[in-house]
């Protein structure tokens, strides 16, 4: 996957795939709708298991230039897995979407990824 300039906000998705505490049809949706829009966005299986890890990584995405948009789910509980990893997120230039509260199309938008009313062929 290509990188993402320095001024566009890089887009965060996970996959909460241990936990599972989104729901599984959003979770798809979202994943669905940001390929098929053509986002640049990097996907990671569960971002608690990488905090538990304390994966280099992490710091790396706090650091984002030009922000970060992260798909997942309470706000609070993403920046507390960042703090825990010592990559505490910045306050102005993140944005966090619940998926476990927000739709598919809410999530997406927050995202700035447009979505079609009809689905492509």
């Amino acid at each position: 996957m290509n990188e993402p300039s320095g001024s566009t906000p890089r887009i965060l998705y996970c996959r909460c795939a241990y936990a599972q505490v989104v729901p599984g049809a959003v979770k798809d949706a979202v994943l669905d709708g940001l390929a098929a829009a053509g986002a640049e966005f990097e996907a990671v299986p569960d971002l608690c298991e990488m905090a538990a890890r304390c994966d280099p990584h992490l710091a790396e995405l706090a650091a984002a230039p030009g922000g970060l948009r992260i798909a997942a789910c309470w706000p609070r509980a993403v920046r507390g897995l960042f703090a825990l990893s010592d990559a505490p997120l910045p306050e102005q230039s993140v944005e966090i979407l619940n998926m476990r509260t927000d739709t598919a199309e809410t999530v997406l938008a927050g995202l700035g990824v447009r979505v079609d009313a009809e689905p492509a062929q």
